[in-house]
């Protein structure tokens, strides 16, 4: 069964473009993935695991939904037990969670605040008492909010922004490194705005140019230890933070604008995930695995 790229309407944007996905829109980041039309494909049921993170255990931050789910489901196939971190989305931390055991895998969910340290900490310590064990530390979960100008941003918006997308990433891997061994890896979520930038999302973007040197450096300093550090860059991905951060007016092209035409979906980056988590990528850190329809950016 292959999966379907769902596009819609006959109606133009303009002369060769179709609109991708209905007019949408949520009032609360990140957004959950049961109110999507459509909801977004987390899963390829031809990926066959092969047991590359047999006895793993993986921490997924925003493993709930998007993208953070399809690396969820694909560390499952491949093996590993997962752990992950949400903040409010319960029913698609439970949607996960159940396809997660339904693969043989056991899941832990945490419903929390990872902008404290104390919380971070604390994602940890629940992981080590469940599990025992740290294998793989995927920082994923993220903020954006559409503004038209540097300073339209809000001092609390630029704290909330930093503090969720690049505070919490430090916190995390400052509490996992003491339980992480030799073959561990770390991977980040950064994002195509972190090499192009997007006018709209300038503190966004900016975070994102953040987490891209903290890969690059972090893997420096931990290569001596054999613990990888390594990131990925989406580019337009159909998740729960793009209708609960743009209009719905732009959620209707949201992806159109890509070489492919369109938007990628969340299980088309699973695999990156897999890549970096497993031995397959033992020479490899310090890198970022670009996932962006073909929009070409300089490294």
């Amino acid at each position: 069964m292959n999966p379907v790229y769902p596009f819609y309407g006959e109606k133009t944007v303009c002369k060769e473009q179709k609109l991708a996905f209905p007019p949408q829109h949520q009032d609360q980041q990140p957004g959950l993935e049961t109110l999507m039309v459509p909801e977004p494909i987390s899963e390829d049921p031809a990926y066959i695991g092969s047991c590359k993170l047999d006895g793993k255990v993986a921490i997924i931050t925003g493993g709930d939904s998007g993208i953070g789910r399809a690396a969820a489901i694909a560390f499952a196939k491949e093996g590993a037990d997962v752990v992950i971190a949400y903040l409010y989305e319960r029913t698609d931390a439970e949607w996960t969670r159940n396809r997660i055991v339904e693969l043989g895998q056991r899941c832990l969910l945490i419903e929390i605040d990872l902008r404290l340290k104390k919380n971070c900490d604390a994602v940890i310590r629940t992981t080590m008492e469940t599990f025992g064990k740290i294998d793989i530390l995927v920082n994923n979960h993220a903020v954006q909010y559409v503004q038209p100008s540097i300073v339209d941003i809000t001092e609390e918006q630029l704290y909330h922004t930093f503090q969720t997308n690049v505070f919490s990433y430090f916190f995390l891997i400052q509490s996992a490194l003491p339980h992480m061994c030799k073959g561990a890896s770390i991977i980040n979520t950064a994002s195509i705005t972190a090499y192009k930038g997007n006018v709209q999302l300038i503190d966004y973007s900016s975070t994102k140019g953040a987490v891209v040197s903290l890969t690059r450096v972090l893997a420096k300093s931990l290569a001596s230890q054999g613990i990888r550090v390594n990131c990925v860059a989406p580019g337009p991905i159909w998740t729960p933070l793009i209708p609960s951060s743009f209009s719905a007016e732009d959620v209707q092209v949201f992806g159109t604008e890509t070489p492919m035409g369109r938007a990628g979906q969340p299980y088309e980056l699973a695999a990156a995930y897999v890549y970096l988590a497993s031995r397959d990528s033992s020479y490899v850190t310090g890198e970022c695995i670009h996932v962006n329809g073909g929009d070409m950016v300089t490294t």
